[in-house]
């Protein structure tokens, strides 16, 4: 009679892994290649099969893998003994000129056991970018590395950053023109109190190209895709941000700009920039003082531009666009808000002492409404909400009648008729209604300091045509 134990089949029996995780940090300076490895454990007293082992990347994989001996990039029908285990090398070769491969190459093993399905992740840094890696662990919060203070970043490499980079207080991180920044999954640039940002891309009229922040992921399947890392945060006391000609996506907030103490000099002044396809919101401010020109906020789950908390804020020659077409989306393009609830359930009122937009668009293609509403009051008395729209373009139903400070000067409600806004055009045709509708005032000061549009071309003579592009 036979000793042997028969297979364990039984449907609740999963693996065990030395690591869920296998890291390449090899800094790669030609075409390449290293190694790694993990083992697989039966803890059980029976023998149990794998059915199947295979990488399940989308790409043609850059790893390789050898399970027990034989090497390849699928198995099946693998058994280990009760209480054995092997071995599984992998390795990965990198050619660090592919510009189809993302810098950070992730790819999966997966283990099917018994109708039971595992993986463990493989992920390899490239050669040819600078990475921010955390190196500081505190029991609470995340992990997060410090930005050396006066770093400057240019456009000899990429800059990756893993988890929370910090740009501490009294401290200054610098962008130049073409600094192309991939953010990894859930990653943060954190400007701390007393800390600045100054992102100095272009102008594209010298010739100069724009700043870049982005997801990691290049393949041309996640171009659109939003959420793929956390947000740009101007923490509270951040000082004298700047942001000019950058091109910032594919986030879950684009730029938070937090509370200020004072209204001596504005948290951000932000102009020639596009913030596009987050997954929650383009600009958050809240309690904040922002200045914009020249900028796209435009695609976003919730609100391209949510300016809440009360605060002050000014934006000329802007357009704030909504059309986000993965699912339905609740909310408007721009929403002003002066109030909030505290953990006892009060309501807090936040003054809006300012909120200024000169011939702007604010349009989109509507959230469930007939109307295709896209400006909304969240509002309580007696809290401050003070708005100011001059000569803008606006889908929305409210009217001077409002009952708070609230003034429309010479406003459209208008089709602007975008290019083509299925992918991201905003430009706008010489047909449009909002050519030449800007305001004669704000056309002449902004010629002055903001002569050109957000592609870099040059604005017609005043009267401006509205938003951020001028009409082709």
């Amino acid at each position: 009679m036979s000793c042997t134990k028969p297979v364990l089949t039984n449907t609740s029996a999963e693996l065990s892994f030395s690591q869920r995780q296998v890291f390449f940090d090899t800094v790669f300076t030609t075409e390449g290649s290293t190694f790694q490895y993990f083992t697989i454990h039966n803890t059980h007293n029976q023998p149990i099969e794998i059915s199947s082992v295979k990488l399940v990347g989308s790409y043609t994989s850059p790893f390789r893998v050898n399970l027990d001996g034989t090497p390849g990039t699928s198995f099946s029908n693998i058994r280990i003994p009760a209480n054995d285990s092997l071995f599984c090398f992998v390795t990965v070769t990198i050619n660090p000129t592919a510009a189809n491969l993302p810098f950070v190459i992730e790819d999966s093993l997966q283990f099917v056991t018994n109708g039971n399905t595992q993986y463990v992740d493989l992920i390899a840094y490239g050669q040819n970018a600078y990475f921010y890696k955390p190196n500081v662990f505190p029991t609470t919060g995340p992990a997060y590395s410090v930005v050396k203070c006066g770093d400057v970043w240019d456009s000899s490499k990429p800059h990756v950053v893993f988890g929370y980079l910090v740009v501490d207080s009294g401290c200054t991180l610098t962008m130049k023109p073409g600094t192309k920044v991939y953010m990894h999954n859930n990653a943060v640039l954190l400007i701390n109190k007393g800390g600045t940002l100054k992102i100095q891309g272009g102008p594209l009229p010298l010739g100069l190209p724009v700043v870049t922040i982005q997801g990691d992921r290049l393949e041309s399947a996640y171009s659109t895709i939003p959420g793929q890392w956390g947000e740009i945060w101007l923490s509270p006391g951040s000082l004298n941000n700047q942001i000019s000609w950058a091109v910032i996506k594919n986030g879950t907030v684009g730029v938070e700009a937090d509370t200020v103490a004072s209204w001596t000099n504005p948290t951000l002044e932000i102009d020639h920039t596009i913030i596009k396809s987050m997954s929650e919101f383009g600009l958050l401010g809240q309690g904040s003082y922002i200045v914009g020109n020249d900028d796209v906020f435009a695609d976003c789950q919730y609100y391209c531009m949510n300016l809440s908390l009360g605060g002050q804020y000014a934006f000329e020659q802007c357009t704030i666009a909504n059309y986000w077409s993965y699912g339905q989306r609740q909310t408007t393009a721009l929403n002003l808000n002066n109030w909030y609830q505290d953990v006892s359930g009060n309501i807090q009122h936040r003054d809006m002492t300012r909120a200024y937009f000169g011939n702007c668009i604010i349009y989109g293609g509507g959230f469930g409404s007939p109307n295709e509403e896209e400006f909304n009051i969240d509002s309580t008395n007696p809290g401050k909400m003070n708005y100011y729209f001059m000569n803008c373009d606006i889908a929305t139903m409210h009217s001077t009648s409002n009952p708070y400070h609230f003034t429309i000067d010479s406003t459209l409600n208008a089709n602007p008729q975008f290019v083509n806004s299925a992918v991201d055009n905003y430009n706008i045709p010489l047909s449009s209604p909002v050519v030449g509708y800007g305001f004669d005032t704000i056309s002449n000061a902004s010629h002055n300091s903001f002569p050109y549009d957000v592609a870099g071309n040059l604005r017609h003579s005043s009267p401006y045509d509205l938003g951020a592009y001028a009409a082709q």
